[in-house]
This record gives C-alpha cells, structure tokens and sequence, in this order.
C-alpha cells in the first residue's frame, strides 16, 4: 500500500470501503451555516474554520449518496477518533454515543438508512476545554497555549468511513507470536454469534512463500486461533521471518469468514513476529541486548494540529526520525492514528504507545481514563513497531502519588489491566518519577550538562542514589521498594535544547543555545554522556519538532532539520556502553530477580 490509498484500519482491509471525509456542513450549534473539511478539528487552518477559541459543542451533517445494502449484509459507519464526546444520529435516528477522544467507534446504521439514495449523517461532538478530568494531553484548558500546552483540537479529527460487510463480520483482530512455541496466535471478535459451521481460512505469505494455509472452525464470537508456523522451528528461517528496526519483516496474512447461506467477509492483514523481554538491566529485542535511541514525538501540525495534514505526513513522519538515527519514537500524550503505526511497522520503528492523561485524580476522572485507556491497548496491540505501554506519564492525574496510596492503587492497577490484556510488552505505570509497578524504569532528566549525566547514572552506586535519593526531578523516582527484577533505566526525557528566544518571544524550554555549532555541541554532548554509561539502557530525546512555543525540536514545525541530519545521526546512532559483548544465553543466565540495588 501507498500513503494514497492507505485504508483508515491498516491492518483489517476490505476492498470498497467508503471514504467520507471531505466537505461537511459546520456549525456551533444546528443551524448549519458553515463548511468544515473533515477530518481536521475546527482550531486548526486546513479544517477552513480556523477559530481556536473556547467551543465546547460543535455541530456536523453530511448528505451522501447511499443505498440499502444487498441481503444478508450491514452497513457500518466508522469513526477514527471524535473529541471528546460524540453522537451520532442517521436519517433522525439516534446511532451511536461513544466518549473518548482518542479511540475509535462503529455502528451499524442499516435500520436508519432510507429506501432513497440520499442519507443524512449528523454529529454532534462535547469537548468541554476547561475539564481538566477529561484526557486531554496536552491540549490547553486555557484560552491560549502555554508552558508545554498546545492549541486544542475538537470534534472529528481522524477518518471517517463506511464499510458493506456480512451481517456476521470481522470487528477487530489482533496478531501475536510465540518463538519458543513456533506459532503465532490470531485473537478474533465477531459481531455477532456464528451459526453452526462457521469457518475462517487463514493464509500467511512472506514474500511468494506460503507459510500458513489452514482453515479452523469459529464457534464463538470471540476466538483464540493458534497457528503453527514450522518456519520458526529452524533458527536460519526464524531469523529471516523476525521484526526489528532494522529489518522489518511483516508477513501478509489473507483471511476469509465463511458463514453457511451468507456472503463471506474478506479481509487483508499483516503481523510481524518479535518478543520484547528485560533481563539484567537491558531491554531485549528478539532475545538480544537491543540499546532504545528514542525522540519524544509530539504528533502536532501547526496547520493541522493532533490530526496529521494527510496520509503522506503520517509516512514522512517515520522517516524523518529514522533519518535523524533514531531508532524509536515515544508517542507523548497523544494516541496516534492507525496509519502512522502501520508506517512504523512497514519501515521499522519502534514505538511507545501512551496514554493523554488527565490532569486531577477524581473519580471521574479515573474512569475516564481506564475505559478510554483499555480501548486504545485493544486497537493498538496487533502492531509489531508498539514495545511499550505508558498509560500515565510524570504523575498527571495522579498528582500526590507519593504520599497518596490511593493514588498509588490506581497506577500500579493501570499496570496490571495493561499486562491482562497485553502480556507480551512491558508496561510502566507512570514514567518520568514516582513509578509504583513497572517493568522499565524511566526518568525525566533535563539537566543541561553532560557531566551531570555521567555524576548520576555513571557506576551502579550512582544510578543507586538517583533512583533511591530525591530524583533529577527532586521527586522519587521509585516509590516504596519495588524488586529489581531485571529492569532497565532509560533516560526518556531529557535535553530539550532549543535557540535562545528573542526579545518577547512566546517560549517554553529547558536549555539554550547560541547557534547551531553550539545546539549540536550540546546535543553531543548529553547523548555521549549517556551512551558512555553501563547503567542506562537508553534515551528519549526531548523533542522531534518545535511545537507552537515549545521550540525544542531538533526539527522545526514544519519539518524543517536545524542541524546538519547526518551529524545528529553520527551522534545518536554512536556505540552504546551498555551492551554487553558476551552471548545471549550468558547474559540470561547472569539475570537474577533481587532487591533492587540500583
């Protein structure tokens, strides 16, 4: 596939969906007087509004030539993600409700549908921009932006399509694999119950080359599929099939419901096989001692804001920070849209995937959060390129965690109802400090000097202090006494270098420079420091792109690089310290559970 004919879903194609997004009628309230370009939010200047003020409800319609689907099939209207909360009525009938601002929904709308061709879609979106318990980001509850907040973005602001399918269809699908097992697992969900003698054929290929040809009976709506790959049994073809950066190998896999007396459901995927592990203070990849070169990824267009400006900005995206030596992006604050994970997985970057948090602890506030949260592991999941899970970043929403056990119950249960749904990745319960439960242990460090990382990171008893002692942040960076168990330190934030602003320049950064000899001065100078460092496992550099006032990208917001690209990549991509060079299995064997000494 090509970034122009990218499908909303990557990973579930069917052939003639129906793309709506274009022109639809706009307004504040019912009286359509407007026309927005969907699927970019009313603030940003491609959606034509342009008008970033305080709008809590906003109003859509669209008539669009539709007619009834044939017998035995439905017809579903998919949402990639509406801010913050959404209703939808067909032909004046009342649809769907979903709340979440970064998770899809669908509905099945063919009871609504008229004998004529010409239907009517209405939304209404409720984005209240001063509910500070609402998920929200990084987006400002303020009228302007400030600090580290960014404008906001309301209303549609992902794809919106439909799709003709069986009446009993394909809902969702999620790929895994097991390399000691030599199989991978397809967990499936259905729309409805299957009749007796439903069956799906399932085909995987890399390449010409025929991997899985079987067929398996579905009795249920949600099944577990194990597949047995006998190309994982040999070590030489294991390798060739695995995922990583630097080879990322994706399998294409056909698969086809059939249903007795209906029309099947054909639907194209792809999976990738890799196992992610942590062992003696390394994050391993595919069972090798793998050193994370990671770049804070804000997802923000200032024309367009969190919604990219179109498919092919979501590909040149990853690009970008592969050129710049990176070999990960942590996704901050926002949950990206489909199309850039398959672009990840497609050209080979690893991704954190993160949670937009909100910013007080209520009760509210709590479900909000763990609903919208368990939604964006379950669509996310299947994606080879996600290695990481942070559902709450730097204690936002959970803003007196050390003192409060309360407060601590919901981080570490965040933790666990991340790893119940999705075992295979690691999952940090709040990185940047005052971690409870987490199988890496991040922290935040902007200290401008590279000394100051070698003072604190530099021999285990150092590395000891900062965990144990006040934190770079002056806050804890493990709450209690967690048992080191094998996880690595990674420094995920850090630098944030930018250009000394001028006279009454908006600006939000940590550190300046006087130009670009001494930007990249001080770049090399904090990114050597930690790969000269045994005790650290990795970084995340603050950021890819300067973001409205926060203008610390190594890029600036339109993409444009501020330093020579090949010496940002001769520094990041520099030998790390870390790995160690004996074998794997030597390496394992030194791995043992105990009391953290930091």
């Amino acid at each position: 596939m090509t970034e122009t004919d990218l499908p909303p879903v990557p990973h579930r194609v069917r052939n003639g969906w129906l793309d709506l997004c274009g022109e639809w009628e706009f307004g504040y309230d019912e009286n359509f007087g407007r026309t927005i370009v969907v699927p970019y939010p009313p603030e940003s200047e491609l959606s034509g509004i342009a008008e970033p003020g305080f709008h809590p409800v906003v109003w859509y319609r669209s008539r669009i030539e539709l007619s009834r689907p044939p017998a035995g099939h439905c017809t579903v209207l998919h949402f990639g993600a509406v801010d913050y909360h959404a209703t939808v009525w067909v032909n004046g009938q009342l649809v769907a409700e979903h709340t979440g601002g970064h998770t899809p929904f669908s509905t099945d709308i063919t009871d609504a549908l008229r004998d004529q061709p010409l239907q009517e879609i209405l939304v209404r979106a409720e984005d209240q921009p001063t509910d500070v318990g609402q998920p929200r980001g990084k987006q400002a509850w303020r009228p302007e932006p400030h600090g580290i907040f960014y404008r906001r973005t309301t209303g549609i602001w992902q794809p919106v399509w439909i799709e003709q399918v069986p009446a009993t269809h394909v809902t969702d699908l999620c790929w895994s694999s097991n390399q000691s097992s030599g199989s991978v697992t397809l967990d499936l969900r259905l729309s409805a119950e299957p009749v007796h003698g439903t069956e799906l054929s399932i085909q995987i290929r890399h390449g010409e080359t025929e991997l899985v040809d079987q067929v398996v009976a579905v009795s249920a709506a949600e099944s577990r599929i194990v597949l047995r790959l006998p190309a994982l049994d040999h070590p030489q073809e294991a390798r060739r099939l695995l995922w990583s950066p630097e080879n990322p190998n994706l399998l294409d896999a056909d698969l086809e419901l059939r249903m007795p007396g209906s029309a099947p459901d054909r639907i194209g995927s792809y999976l990738g096989i890799r196992t992610t592990e942590m062992a003696d203070g390394m994050f391993l990849l595919n069972g090798h001692p793998y050193f994370l070169r990671l770049v804070l990824e804000q997802g923000f267009w200032p024309q367009s804001h969190l919604a990219a400006p179109g498919a092919a900005a979501l590909r040149r995206e990853v690009e970008l920070i592969k050129e710049l030596g990176f070999n990960g992006a942590r996704i901050h604050q926002k949950v990206e849209d489909p199309r850039f994970l398959y672009w990840c997985d497609r050209l080979g970057l690893l991704v954190w995937g993160e949670m937009a948090n909100a910013f007080v602890f209520t009760p509210t506030a709590v479900e909000r959060t763990v609903s919208e949260w368990l939604e964006v592991v379950r669509r996310d999941r299947t994606h080879p390129c996600i290695v990481t899970w942070v559902p709450l970043n730097e204690s936002w929403g959970v803003p007196d965690i050390a003192r409060s056990v309360q407060q601590q119950h919901y981080a570490t249960a965040l933790y666990h109802l991340t790893k119940a749904l999705d075992p295979t990745r690691p999952v940090i319960s709040n990185d940047g400090w005052e971690h409870t439960e987490s199988d890496i242990w991040g922290v935040h460090d902007y200290t401008p000097y590279g000394d100051s990382i070698r003072d604190r990171y530099g021999t285990p008893e150092e590395l000891h202090r900062t965990l144990r002692g006040s934190g770079p942040g002056r806050r804890k960076v493990l709450l209690g006494d967690p048992v080191r168990r094998g996880q690595p330190v990674v420094i995920t934030e850090f630098g944030g270098l930018s250009y000394a602003p001028e006279a009454g320049e908006k600006w939000f950064g940590y550190s300046t420079a006087s130009d670009a000899d001494d930007l990249l001065r001080r770049f090399a100078d904090l990114v050597g420091a930690i790969a000269e460092s045994r005790e650290l496992a990795g970084f995340c550099y603050t950021q890819l792109t300067d973001t409205l006032q926060e203008a610390n990208g190594l890029l600036d917001e339109h993409r444009r690089p501020k330093l020579d690209v090949e010496k940002v990549r001769e520094i990041v991509a520099q030998p790390a310290a870390a790995i160690p060079s004996e074998s794997v299995d030597h390496y394992r064997r030194r791995a043992r559970p105990e009391r953290s000494r930091g």
